[in-house]
């Protein structure tokens, strides 16, 4: 099927795996064959990690697809692409490697399937180097919604590094096309909200000091809001292994949601991760943006699918999302603009994104 082969440098701008993953998801969608080379070489140890093998040969099976150079540690792939069908798919890190990062590269793709798809993705749900799967289920599914994406996401089993074995399904629908999406009205920080876990036979205490020192933390800067922070003890048979961490969520007026999240490392003090999430959730407030620096990146290639003008206001545009504008910008028509916001509002972190879509129309339906 693929009469077009698109070739990408993994070396350029974030030098790591959101290049593969978001260089094969738009090949697959366009039914395009792609050829990266230099994969991950901005990283300590280049080439192809479990986590990424898995998310090609995921897409691979999508489309009925042929991938050559899947292999742990290969530096250069090629992936011919077919029809993207939908079906029942499963991927495995075998690792603690981020079952969100798998849901990130699979889900684009399976919009534009020919029926229904449910993808059951194994590995780590609570790690590092990738969005919590916290962060995927409170801020990345309700904003990519508005793109009038449909999915469910069902958590079955917590996994922490090094011994992953979480688990979640994803189930989705497929869209004829995706509706563009406004989201410039930041308005005020109405809620604060969150939960400080552990898992495994670690001590509650921990989750009740990582608690209590993100809420000192927050009460510095915003004096009047209530805040929420639970600290839970993870159920046994809902979590593998041992693990803690933190997750904080902050909503606006306008019904945007942002969030930043820690995890716990041996040898650093409860207190301390609580506060570095804080800072995180806080940094993201400030600039007066939509959307937190996590989220950012993770819009581009919906916008660039979408039918119609995107317009989101964000902060400092992260080399993230530079990265996957870029790969954009190369692999389809669509067109972007950013420009520093020059309301009230604004400081001089804040931009605009805007994005001219594509209009990307699924044949099947």
């Amino acid at each position: 099927m693929a009469a077009t082969t698109f070739e990408m440098d993994g070396s350029i701008m974030e030098g790591g795996g959101q290049i593969l993953r978001v260089s094969t998801a738009l090949s697959c969608i366009q039914g395009a064959s792609i050829k990266i080379n230099n994969v991950r070489a901005g990283r300590s140890t280049p080439g192809l990690r479990p986590q990424h093998l898995s998310g090609l040969e995921l897409v691979r099976d999508l489309c009925a697809g042929h991938l050559e150079g899947g292999e742990v540690g290969s530096t250069e792939i090629t992936l011919t692409t077919g029809k993207i069908k939908g079906g029942d798919y499963t991927a495995d890190t075998k690792t603690a490697g981020s079952v969100v990062l798998l849901m990130q590269v699979s889900l684009p793709c399976v919009l534009f399937a020919d029926s229904p798809s449910v993808l059951c993705l194994k590995g780590g749900t609570n790690a590092e180097m990738a969005p919590q799967i916290d962060y995927t289920l409170t801020v990345f599914k309700p904003m990519v919604e508005r793109f009038g994406v449909n999915f469910d996401c069902d958590l079955k089993m917590r996994g922490y590094y090094p011994k992953g074995g979480g688990e979640i399904i994803v189930k989705t629908n497929p869209v004829k096309q995706l509706t563009p999406v406004t989201l410039t009205e930041r308005g005020t920080i109405t809620k604060i909200y969150g939960r400080a876990f552990v898992a495994g036979v670690l001590p509650h205490k921990l989750a009740k000091d990582m608690s209590a020192a993100a809420v000192r933390y927050i009460r510095k800067e915003i004096k009047d809001l209530y805040i929420n922070i639970q600290a839970v003890r993870e159920k046994k048979d809902e979590s593998f292994g041992n693990g803690n961490g933190i997750i904080l969520i902050a909503e606006s007026s306008t019904g945007c949601v942002f969030a930043a999240s820690a995890l716990g490392k041996k040898g650093v003090y409860a207190d301390k991760v609580g506060c570095e999430a804080a800072e995180m959730l806080l940094r993201n407030t400030r600039h007066n943006g939509c959307v937190d620096e996590y989220m950012q990146d993770q819009m581009i290639i919906f916008m660039a699918l979408a039918h119609g003008t995107s317009r989101i206001r964000t902060g400092p545009l992260t080399l993230h999302t530079q990265t996957a504008i870029h790969i954009a910008e190369q692999l389809t028509k669509a067109k972007f603009t950013v420009t520093k916001a020059e309301d009230q509002d604004s400081n001089e972190d804040t931009h605009i994104i805007e994005c001219q879509g594509i209009g990307m129309t699924n044949a099947s339906l």
